[in-house]
């Protein structure tokens, strides 16, 4: 199946059908999935069928997008709203896909009002009201590396409640004041272990603001939880609340 018939049976608001061997293969690269319960992966199948269904997808600089690439990325993507559900992700529609790493325009002014501009190369970025940017690579990266996917639909998470601050909007059982005594002291705690040049086994990206802390701890909840429960046990069980997930259980 190519992705032209995922859009087709999209456009024509019938079910989308995709067959095991197809669900097998593009959940194969990310082992973490087999923390799921068999409840729990047909649940995240169904989610990211919806997800296909419901977004506006679109190669960039000549990507061609396969079913292959779109199963990988709404599994991926659907993993954090698995027991949340699609509503948080609604304020938005599209999700470009670029094939590798690709160059973002960007126009900063410093402290004595000078404009400066320059090119940034990123592999993802998520854009408040506007799309996911995505890229895209065929060969399997290493157990370790960043997971884009889910970093970028982390933040996606952090702007519900406002500014990409590091703070989703949280549940009405949770706790601000907990959230922040869990994140503020952990965050503080990684940007000075990165300061003194110590070597972490969390990306050190972490330490450049609040947004992308929560962002890479995410990516670490979901790939390597048992990492971040013993880095940060408080933040491991923030994110149990939030996503309410609990992957160590």
């Amino acid at each position: 199946m190519i992705l032209g018939r995922l859009l087709d049976l999209c456009l024509g608001r019938r079910p989308i059908v995709i067959d095991e061997t197809q669900w097998q293969a593009a959940e194969y690269p990310y082992p973490f999935l087999d923390r799921l319960t068999a409840d729990e992966r047909r649940r995240l199948r169904a989610l990211a069928a919806k997800f296909i269904a419901a977004k506006e997808w679109s190669g960039a600089q000549g990507l061609v997008l396969t079913a292959e690439i779109q199963l990988a990325i709404a599994l991926q993507a659907c993993l954090p709203i698995l027991n949340l559900g699609l509503d948080w992700y609604r304020d938005w529609l599209g999700i470009v896909v670029y094939p590798g790493d690709f160059v973002i325009p960007r126009r900063i002014v410093d402290e004595f009002g000078i404009e400066h501009e320059y090119d940034d190369a990123v592999l993802g970025e998520a854009w408040e009201g506007g799309p996911v940017l995505l890229s895209w690579f065929d060969d399997l990266t290493e157990p370790g590396d960043v997971n884009v996917v889910i970093h970028e639909f982390a933040h996606k998470l952090d702007m519900t409640n406002g500014d990409t601050d590091g703070m989703p909007r949280l549940h009405r059982d949770m706790s601000v004041a907990a959230w922040h005594a869990a994140f503020a002291p952990a965050y503080e705690d990684f940007c000075r272990r990165i300061d003194a040049g110590e070597e972490t086994d969390i990306d050190p990206y972490a330490a450049e603001h609040p947004g992308e802390f929560f962002a890479v701890a995410s990516e670490v909840f979901f790939e390597a939880p048992e990492l971040l429960k013993t880095a940060y046990p408080a933040v491991f069980e923030q994110l149990c609340l939030f996503y309410r997930q609990r992957p160590l259980s």
